[in-house]
């Protein structure tokens, strides 16, 4: 599988951004699919997922402001990130598996930075 995400960049404190990623391979390793983060010095940590059939999971610290979403038909998933705050800085790694227990795939990443 690979994974090819886009849509960072530069955005104030309260701003949004919407994040997508387009996904080449065979469809059952892209049965999951989501995004995780990495802030500087910080281990990687999920932000949301969303399996084929649409149930979504996030981060608590995100839930209520991102809203993950996907296009199966275009092996693409969005995530659109409202109120983003200075602690939501990381580079955003897209991810793929066809299950939890199952080989990851890793796109490779998109910079966010929140900033007044």
């Amino acid at each position: 599988v690979q994974l090819q995400a886009s849509g960072g960049g530069l955005v104030h404190p309260g701003g949004s951004l919407r994040l997508s990623c387009g996904g080449r391979g065979r469809t059952f390793d892209m049965n999951v699919m989501g995004w995780y983060r990495q802030a500087p010095g910080k281990q990687r940590e999920l932000v949301a997922t969303m399996t084929s059939d649409g149930r979504a999971n996030y981060a608590d610290s995100v839930k209520g402001r991102f809203t993950i979403s996907r296009d199966n038909g275009k092996s693409t998933v969005y995530l659109q990130m409202n109120s983003l705050q200075p602690e939501d800085t990381a580079v955003y790694y897209c991810w793929s598996s066809a299950s939890i227990l199952s080989r990851d795939y890793w796109g490779q990443g998109t910079q966010v930075t929140v900033s007044s």
